[in-house]
Parts: C-alpha cells; structure tokens; sequence
C-alpha cells in the first residue's frame, strides 16, 4: 500500500525545534563539521555546492530531540525502526558522486529522516523520496515542509519499485542495499542519467556509480559500505546467498 504525507504529527518533541527564519544557534557546529570532516585531507569532498549544501542543511532537525547534540558528530545516529541517519561524509560522498545539477529530478530510495533528501533539495529543482516504513515517511515529510523544502515529495512504499509515475530521473540516489541495483530504478534512470546504490549482502557492500549510456549501464564501485538492507519485494526477488565455507 502507498501513502503520501502533508501534515502529520512528528513525535519527540521536548525540545524547540528551529522555525523558518529563526537564527540557528548550531551554525558553527556544521561549519566544523564541513571543515573537519568532509573538505579535510583524507576525506577531500571538493564539490563547493554540496558544501555548502552540508554546511546549510540543519542536520539536528533530522535526528530524534535526544539525540541533538550528537547530530554533527562523525557517525551515523539512529532513529527509530532499526533505521540510522547516515554518516555526514557518506551523505556527502554520496552527493557529490551523484552530481546533481539544478535542473535535475531525483529520485531517492530510502527517505529516513529526510536528511539526504534536505540535501538533494538545495541542489536540485525536484527530488522524489520513497520510505517502506510509513511513520518514517510520515515524520520525514513534516520535517521537511516545517523547514521549507517544497520541492521535496515523499511517499510510504516500496522503495524497489521507484517511482514510475514520475519518471524518467536524472539522478538516483538509494539509501539502502539490495543484492543488486533493482530493474524497475534502472529502467526509471534517464538515458544519461546516474545512479548511486550500495549493493551485495548483509555482510560486504560497495558502494557502486551506475551510469546510463545508450541504454547500457557503466557500471563503478566506489567506496566499500555498510548499510541497512533493502526490504519489500528486493528480499522477495532475490536469491538466498550460500552459507559461509560452501562453494
């Protein structure tokens, strides 16, 4: 079943939450971040936009209230559902590999807490976000019209189907990994279009930049990664992995 989300009640709510406008008192904590973790020696995201994005973007908005203060730290935090909000290096990483350009539509697989689709907002004219855990998407997507991302449109579903009804994408960006890119995204990817996705098991994944050519895919691993599996129908399609030590 799908759902779509306007105006839902997120939960944890102790704290103050930023209002449009308002000065934010954590400025300089993203600053920090951008310059100790993502621009550093070692790390070297160069992309100024996507910088600048990281160092706009208020990432605490997205953790749960408890967890505010470890929002800019150097790791992923969680957030409900056994599900994390990424790493900032990896949301950057991933962005910039992505390279999305101001016209670009984008659709993500995997909303979260709607961070990565903040991001993705500041860098393109229209991103598509779909989330298989409804109070996930639900929260996501109060979050992000309480912040004033408009062009961001969230939807409950399987993530493995895309969004067919508002393709072709410039860009794919995918959160979660399957044991290999699902067909219904590749189809969705426009001719010229890019596509970034951590695949292979729950044990090692790579963090693969698919690009469409003439409808053939150029396929580069990138990074190694560990994130949370695809659900839905990509547990359904794929085929059980042997055991260790069987050949």
């Amino acid at each position: 079943m799908t759902a779509w989300f306007g105006a839902l009640v997120a939960d944890e709510i102790a704290l103050p939450r930023l209002a449009p406008g308002a000065e934010d008192p954590l400025a300089l904590a993203r600053q920090r971040m951008v310059a100790e973790q993502l621009s550093c020696p070692g790390r070297d995201i160069t992309n100024a936009l996507v910088l600048a994005a990281m160092e706009k973007v208020p990432r605490h908005e997205f953790v749960p209230e408890r967890l505010r203060y470890q929002a800019y730290q150097d790791r992923p935090r969680p957030i409900g559902h056994d599900q994390t909000i990424s790493q900032p290096y990896i949301v950057a990483f991933m962005t910039e590999q992505l390279e999305p350009k101001p016209t670009d539509r984008v659709l993500e697989i995997g909303t979260g807490s709607g961070y990565q689709a903040a991001i993705l907002a500041e860098l393109a004219a229209k991103v598509y976000t779909v989330e298989i855990i409804e109070d996930l998407a639900g929260r996501a997507a109060v979050d992000l019209k309480r912040l004033g991302y408009t062009n961001v449109y969230v939807r409950a579903g399987d993530g493995y189907k895309g969004w067919p009804e508002a393709a072709p994408f410039d860009a794919i960006i995918v959160t979660c990994a399957p044991e290999k890119a699902p067909p219904p995204l590749i189809e969705q990817l426009k001719d010229g279009g890019r596509m970034i996705i951590p695949v292979g098991s729950s044990w090692y994944q790579e963090l693969v930049l698919l690009r469409k050519q003439g409808g053939r895919l150029e396929r580069q691993a990138v990074l190694p990664v560990r994130f949370v599996p695809m659900t839905g129908q990509s547990q359904r399609s794929e085929v059980p992995m042997p055991k260790a030590g069987a050949r």
